[in-house]
């Protein structure tokens, strides 16, 4: 519970604001909001504004608000009505819904698969080999609570350790941009690494990997989701069906269509909205990592974390219901 407690602390504010929350800023004179709030992320491209961008959001319009930190800033200010929509892991996701904090998730946003996944790696030489080897080392993560987190410790719990041994294993919050090199200065002795930065990292050599998720759960999976908070949904259904069809018919074209394309779109994109980003780092995209045609959700992808959650003391067994957390009412893939 310890390493959790930032995220619960956010959590907790999280209740409290909504509590004290009164109106809407997403009501207007029209009716639904057709203009959503989100978070970008600098040199790459959302699914969202790929699908803006392919024309699959009709009247919608997106608002960047800024840059995203990671899957609890975004339920923070999503819950707290500063953006209309966010991402964030199926597991962080679980443990706001038991918080109190009322999210429901409509359409995947990423996940992994064989070749965009989440890895462990450590220096080339290094003895750390096995779980047993973890024991008394430290681990850079991106962020306390989330994807990175919990297959740490399922890749421990699942080599033997017992709960007192992987107590032993540090886990150190570090900034996506400054991991590798913090590796690589040896001030941590494990990284977990993910998509363009991991394939970066590997491109530039040095590093050995360890173990990557999909072989520590057994499958490729969908890790997140986007989500709306109840209350959003019950007042702009149509601009939610809206949202959730085009980014599902984006995360469609993406699975479907050759990676060169997707890849010189995605830097049209970066190009024509004039923020002086880099599109270097594009060339190391592979895939979206969804499991699901669409985007579609599966109860298997939020029934491993609720069971993970239980076993780790973080919920009571039956306090969080799957069907609660999603719903696939609005995606054209869903059967």
């Amino acid at each position: 519970m310890g390493k959790l407690a930032s995220f619960t602390l956010i959590i907790g504010l999280v209740s409290s604001l909504l509590a004290g929350c009164s109106g809407d800023k997403t009501a207007t004179a029209g009716g639904e909001d057709k203009v959503l709030q989100y978070q970008s992320a600098p040199g790459s491209v959302v699914l969202p504004e790929l699908a803006a961008d392919l024309g699959y959001l009709g009247d919608l319009k997106l608002d960047n608000i800024g840059i995203s930190t990671g899957g609890p800033e975004s339920i923070q200010l999503t819950a707290t009505k500063q953006t209309d929509f966010g991402s964030a892991f199926n597991g962080a996701i679980i443990k706001s819904y038991s918080k109190n904090v009322k999210l429901k998730s409509v359409v995947g946003s990423y996940g992994s698969d064989e070749n965009t996944f989440m890895g462990a790696y450590a220096l080339e030489g290094s003895s750390i080999e096995s779980e047993k080897d973890f024991i008394g080392k430290k681990i850079g993560v991106n962020i306390l609570g989330a994807h990175m987190e919990f297959v740490v410790k399922d890749y421990l719990r699942k080599g033997g350790l017992t709960e007192k041994e992987i107590d032993e294993v540090t886990l150190v919050t570090i900034p996506a941009s400054n991991a590798e090199q913090s590796l690589r200065n040896n001030q941590i002795d494990v990284v977990i690494l993910s998509g363009i930065a991991r394939d970066r990292a590997l491109e530039i050599g040095g590093i050995t990997e360890i173990f990557k998720d999909i072989e520590v759960f057994g499958s490729e999976f969908t890790a997140g989701d986007y989500f709306f908070t109840e209350q959003y949904i019950k007042e702009n259904p149509n601009t939610v069906k809206q949202f959730v069809e085009g980014v599902a018919k984006a995360i469609d074209w993406a699975q479907t269509t050759p990676r060169e394309e997707v890849i010189a779109r995605f830097e049209k994109i970066i190009k024509e909205r004039g923020w002086k980003e880099t599109t270097d780092n594009l060339k190391y995209w592979q895939s979206t990592g969804i499991a699901e045609t669409g985007g579609v959700i599966t109860a298997s992808e939020y029934d491993v974390w609720v069971d993970w959650l239980v076993k780790n003391g973080e919920l009571e067994e039956g306090q969080v219901k799957v069907e609660d957390l999603y719903t696939n009412e609005y995606n054209p893939f869903a059967e």
